[in-house]
């Protein structure tokens, strides 16, 4: 039984959430390579197996067990094997369960070479060289995060690798989302700005500069109709730029979609800006409904 005098141990503590955490990354690694790996390609629910794998830990450990997790060898075995029921798992677990409580001795026999060698083979099968060049041919900001990972869980352990990993591939995504958020190009004195995705207030220093960089007498169209999100900053930004670009005899044009509400136009109906212009998408649809054409338009000024 469990020894609870040590129940506020700090240090107790503080391995049980490493070892919930470790065990639980691995589980969820192992099913990523199982579903790959899985010829009819399946998706498993991974909040059920971490309940089923917590409510184990739990009572193993009760009963003076050690923590378990899904392990990729069992996994990809089964696989192999052509597993494609639940039951394989359950017989799986039987079968081991046998083997440890009627021969023990024989089992300690296996040389354990042998079982490294299992393992290292497994290994090499889930990451070969092809999966590389996969990874590879994806581009750089797939292969980076991939390749810093490995690297960094062979240096470190596991939970400091994937830690490691998720934030180089946060960094790649946020780097990717940043880019292309912002579209801009120009044909003489036409402009065309367009937001796409999801514009956060990172965005807000290059838009106010490309906006700034707006010669007088042009003709700016902003096109927000397939932005996700747009930082409150940066509509500001787009606002108090409409509104000072009459002084430079700047046309503007703000098309915003009509089914996403960014915050537009408050600032521009305050002031009445008579060179500022807010197109929205549904009402040009409807009224052109109306009309019985496709060129109706409603602009508030």
């Amino acid at each position: 039984m469990p020894d609870w005098s040590v129940i506020g141990n700090s240090q107790i503590w503080i391995l049980a959430l490493t070892v919930a955490l470790v065990a639980s990354l691995e589980s969820l690694l192992c099913i990523e390579a199982v579903d790959d790996i899985d010829p009819y390609q399946r998706v498993t629910p991974t909040n059920r197996e971490l309940k089923a794998q917590g409510i184990g830990n739990i009572v193993s450990g009760l009963v003076g067990g050690i923590p378990v997790t899904s392990v990729i060898v069992r996994s990809s075995a089964n696989v192999n094997a052509g597993a494609k029921t639940k039951k394989s798992t359950i017989l799986h677990g039987l079968f081991l369960l046998l083997l440890v409580a009627f021969i023990p001795a024989i089992l300690n026999l296996i040389p354990k070479a042998a079982l490294a060698a299992i393992l290292i083979f497994t290994g090499y099968k889930l990451a070969k060289p092809s999966l590389f060049k996969a990874f590879y041919k994806k581009g750089w900001d797939v292969f980076l995060p991939f390749v810093i990972t490995i690297a960094a869980i062979l240096a470190t352990d596991l939970l400091k690798g994937v830690i490691l990993g998720i934030i180089v591939g946060l960094f790649f995504a946020f780097r990717s989302n940043f880019r292309k958020a912002v579209f801009v190009v120009n044909d003489n004195k036409r402009y065309l700005f367009r937001l796409r995705k999801d514009v956060s207030f990172l965005n807000k220093a290059i838009i106010k500069r490309k906006l700034e960089e707006v010669p007088e007498n042009a003709h700016v169209i902003i096109d927000t109709k397939r932005a996700d999100y747009i930082d409150r900053d940066v509509v500001e930004t787009i606002e108090d730029f409409t509104l000072h670009a009459p002084l430079k005899n700047i046309k503007v044009d703000l098309y915003t979609s009509g089914f996403v509400d960014h915050g537009f136009s408050y600032k521009i109906l305050a002031n009445n800006n008579e060179d500022g212009s807010l197109k929205r998408n549904y009402e040009e649809v409807i009224e052109s409904v109306i009309q019985g054409n496709g060129n109706g338009k409603n602009k508030i000024n």
